[in-house]
C-alpha cells in the first residue's frame, strides 16, 4: 500500500474550466467571494458542522474530506446559501413533484432491461450494478445509433437522470441522481436510509436535497473513493483531502483507480494528482481544518 502524502503536487492551481468561470461571472461574483461564503457558513453554523462530524464518523473518514467536497462544490459549481435552513426550504420546494427518470419517452428501468445490459444482471450491489450500466451506456449507446435511434453523445447521468435541468446537481452536496443510486446500498448500510428505487424519482431527489440525508451520500462517495483506490490501485488517499475532493468533483472513481493501476503495472510509479478543485482544498487546508 502506497500512502499518498498530504499537500498539492502542483505548485500552481491547475486551470479552472471555462464553464465554471462563466457561471461565476454570470452571477456577478468571484471564486474568492464564493469560497468565503461557504467557509463562513461552515464557520457560523454549528448544526451543519455537527452533521458533518456525525456523518464522517459513520463512514470512517475525517470531517475535512466532507468539508472539502462542500467547499469545492460551492466555490466552483454553485453559490452557497447563507443558512443551512435555506437548503431545507429548497428541498421542500421539490417535494411531491411527479416525474420519472427517462429519455425520449423511455424509462431508464426499461432501457437497462435491454440485452446490451445482460452482463450487469448478476450484479446486486448498487455501486457495481449502476457502474456497469454506466459503462455499457458509454460503450454501446453514447453518441451511437442503435436500432435506428440516435443517442446523445453525453453522460448517462445527463441523458436519463436530469428531469429538471440537464447536467444539474442539487442540494448541499450537489450529488447527482445516478451517483445517489450507485451509493444507495452503502448509505443504507451505514446511515439506515431506505434503499433508493430508480422508479421513484421523487424519493431520489428527496435523498440528495434534504441535508439530513444528502450529507450521507457525500460521506459515502468519499468512503467509496478511498476504498476504490486502496483495493484497485494500492493507494491510501485518506491523508490527502485535495485528492478525495478531486475525485468527488470528477466521479467515476472505480474507473480512475483502474486506469492508475494499469499505468503503474506498466512500470510507472504515478500518484493521483489534484485538479483545480482539489488544489484549492489543500491550499486552504489549515483554515478549513480549524473549523473542525
Amino acid at each position: 500500500m502506497t500512502r499518498v502524502p498530504p499537500g498539492n503536487r502542483h505548485v500552481e492551481q491547475p486551470p479552472i474550466p471555462g464553464a465554471s468561470v462563466r457561471r461565476t461571472r454570470a452571477g456577478k461574483t468571484t471564486f474568492d467571494d464564493k469560497y468565503e461564503k461557504i467557509r463562513d457558513l461552515l464557520a457560523t453554523d454549528e448544526q451543519l458542522r455537527s452533521k458533518i462530524r456525525e456523518t464522517a464518523r459513520a463512514y470512517g473518514i475525517d470531517p475535512i474530506h466532507i468539508a472539502g467536497a462542500l467547499v469545492g462544490e460551492h466555490t466552483y459549481n454553485v453559490d452557497a446559501y447563507d443558512r443551512l435552513q435555506s437548503y431545507y426550504v429548497k428541498a421542500a420546494a421539490y417535494a411531491g413533484n411527479s416525474f420519472q427518470f427517462a429519455y425520449d419517452g423511455e424509462k431508464v428501468d426499461d432501457f437497462v432491461s435491454r440485452p446490451e445490459f445482460s452482463s450487469c444482471a448478476s450484479l446486486h450491489d448498487s455501486y457495481r450494478l449502476w457502474t456497469c450500466r454506466e459503462t455499457v451506456w458509454d460503450t454501446e449507446f453514447r453518441g451511437k445509433s442503435v436500432g435506428g435511434k440516435q443517442y446523445p453523445n453525453n453522460r448517462f447521468s445527463a441523458v436519463f437522470f436530469q428531469p429538471f435541468f440537464a447536467g444539474q446537481t442539487f442540494g448541499l452536496g450537489q450529488v447527482n441522481p445516478l451517483t445517489a443510486l450507485k451509493l444507495s446500498d452503502l448509505v443504507h448500510q451505514r446511515s439506515g436510509i431506505e434503499p433508493l428505487d430508480v422508479n421513484d424519482a421523487a424519493a431520489v431527489y428527496d435523498a440528495i436535497m434534504d441535508p439530513d440525508k444528502s450529507l450521507a451520500f457525500v460521506g459515502a462517495a468519499i468512503r467509496q473513493s478511498i476504498d476504490d483506490y486502496k483495493s484497485i490501485a494500492g493507494m491510501d488517499i485518506s491523508s490527502n483531502p485535495g485528492i478525495t475532493a478531486t475525485l468527488y468533483n470528477l466521479g467515476n472513481t472505480l474507473q480512475r483507480a483502474q486506469a492508475l493501476a494499469a499505468r503503474n503495472r506498466s512500470g510507472g510509479n504515478a500518484l493521483p494528482e489534484e485538479n483545480y478543485y482539489g488544489w484549492l482544498i489543500n491550499d486552504k487546508l489549515e483554515e478549513l481544518k480549524a473549523l473542525f
